[in-house]
């Protein structure tokens, strides 16, 4: 199907059937992930993929609504960064410098664009800046899934303390954004038989 007919078809399922995603399916949603619009090229953030069963389990707590966790094929967490450091753009650089040939004298514009950029954020700027980022992703994500055919469902209510200490995050550097359940939706879930309500195009789209 089309991407339309993607958009149409998905909803952010309630209750998953336990069905495993293919190793095909799966990696083409992260790669679609992967290959994310990121600001800068920077992405200041990473996925954790969650497929094993005892983890799944150990996350069930830390969520408000636990049916997607308890029955999903996958989770995927979007970690971000609360800061970026020297560091991290040195390393940006050379993965620049080796992926396209070119010396850090030809980047030298660009690195001072971003070193004035993160230069003039404060860290709570840069926090809401890099986890902003980790949504983009999250789109791109949920757009893949419905064109494999895969359902989704992004969430938030979650206990940020519990889920980081047991995918074992970084604090002092990094913070769980979102997490998307990826999975088959189960036929005794209700919601997918709900017409889809969006505002209409005239209430949503104005031409300038």
């Amino acid at each position: 199907m089309n991407y339309l007919e993607a958009l149409n078809w998905r909803y952010s399922v309630k209750r998953f059937n336990g069905k495993k995603i293919s190793s095909e399916k799966l990696n083409n949603i992260l790669e679609a992930g992967r290959l994310s619009v990121s600001s800068q090229g920077l992405q200041p953030y990473h996925l954790l993929v969650v497929e094993n069963d005892e983890t799944i389990q150990k996350l069930i707590p830390a969520f408000y609504n636990p049916s997607q966790i308890s029955t999903c094929s996958h989770l995927i967490a979007l970690v971000s960064k609360t800061n970026i450091n020297k560091e991290y753009v040195d390393n940006y650089f050379s993965h620049i410098i080796n992926e396209r040939g070119v010396t850090l004298e030809q980047l030298v514009a660009f690195r001072n664009n971003i070193n004035s950029q993160l230069e003039n954020q404060t860290s709570h700027e840069m926090e809401s800046w890099s986890e902003k980022q980790s949504y983009i992703v999250l789109g791109s994500l949920i757009m893949a899934s419905a064109q494999e055919n895969i359902d989704s469902c992004p969430m938030e209510g979650f206990r940020q303390d519990i889920l980081e200490d047991v995918l074992k995050i970084d604090k002092e550097s990094e913070k769980i954004a979102v997490v998307l359940t990826l999975g088959y939706r189960a036929e005794d879930d209700n919601f997918q038989n709900f017409k889809k309500v969006r505002k209409p195009a005239d209430k949503f789209i104005k031409f300038l």
